[in-house]
């Protein structure tokens, strides 16, 4: 389960983020998860709840916004949603599709007192 590792992470970051910024405390954090990021945000969330203990997160919410993925057609220069990385354009039925969104996991903001 790497979504484990993914969560240890994102409380690392924001705790560093946190302490640079003298904070006392972490209430939020907010995170963008695409759909082909290969994450499954139940778990995500449920791993965050474990890796939080003890830190300057203990109490915070983890706000975990999905971003649909998001390809371009080459061939027909339209672009689309799309839920795999292989797909034909549904526009020409192209094979020329570029994944433009939906394949990272950011930290957008992070709320601290």
């Amino acid at each position: 389960m790497h979504e484990m590792s993914l969560a240890i992470n994102i409380v690392e970051i924001a705790c560093q983020t946190a302490k640079q910024n003298s904070a006392k405390k972490i209430n939020s954090i907010e995170v963008e998860v695409g759909k082909l990021a290969g994450v499954l945000e139940d778990s995500l969330a449920f791993c965050f709840h474990a890796a939080r203990n003890e830190t300057l997160a203990e109490n915070a919410e983890l706000n975990i916004i999905s971003v649909p993925g998001k390809g371009h057609c080459g061939d027909c220069d339209k672009s689309f949603e799309t839920d795999t990385f292989f797909t034909l354009c549904p526009h020409c039925q192209g094979f020329s599709v570029d994944i433009l969104e939906g394949k990272d996991l950011k930290i957008k903001s992070i709320n601290v007192d």
